[in-house]
């Protein structure tokens, strides 16, 4: 077991945002490993956000970004619990980041359930006949194009997509680290993105 130092403590707050004592205890379930260190936090911050579910969200911000010399600008309504939380710079950075994230990326839901059915049948039905066209039998064709599918939500999904200034982490993973540090509730209720001479849906 690596000792766990105050220097380490630091090093895994600078890279977490989380708070010192939480980074002292994760080091320590860790064995002093900073990558399992990490593994825990992220952990904590998703049962954190499971445990408040069921918690209303009507405090927030709407933030909005502008990007390329204004040809294209994105608006994101992130909410939380209260006030106080609305008005912390974490919060506030966080809303800034993923309405920075809908800019460069282009997301077109905030999860997968906002997907219609129809317009998953689709794709399915799309990858499975690559698939057979790519000669695979098809029972084979049916898995590959379920495969695909998770590919998919990775690329059209707010939530699902990596973040663009750190790719080990989903935008998911950024809001449940935000909520084990606040212990409120935090969603994305909706999104727009302007991309100056396309249509908007």
């Amino acid at each position: 077991m690596a000792e766990i130092t105050t220097e380490l403590v630091k090093k895994l707050r600078e890279k977490t945002g989380a708070g010192m004592m939480d980074c002292k205890r994760a080091l320590e379930e860790g064995k002093g490993d900073m990558d399992a260190a990490i593994d825990y936090l992220r952990k904590k911050g998703a049962a954190t956000a499971a445990k408040r579910a069921d918690k209303e969200t009507n405090q927030g911000v709407v933030e909005s970004y502008i990007h390329a010399g204004g040809r294209i600008g994105t608006m994101v309504e992130l909410n939380c619990e209260t006030d106080f939380v609305a008005k912390t710079p974490g919060f506030k950075q966080l809303a800034h980041d993923i309405a920075m994230q809908i800019a460069a990326m282009a997301p077109l839901y905030i999860s997968r359930e906002h997907i219609e059915l129809t317009t998953l049948s689709k794709e399915v039905d799309i990858y499975k006949a690559q698939a057979m066209n790519e000669g695979k039998p098809a029972a084979i064709a049916e898995k590959i194009a379920h495969g695909r599918l998770e590919k998919f939500y990775q690329e059209v999904v707010l939530l699902e997509q990596s973040f663009i200034k750190d790719s080990g982490k989903t935008i998911k993973d950024l809001i449940d680290e935000e909520i084990a540090k606040v212990g409120e509730r935090i969603s994305i209720r909706r999104f727009i993105r302007y991309h100056l001479g396309e249509a908007t849906n």
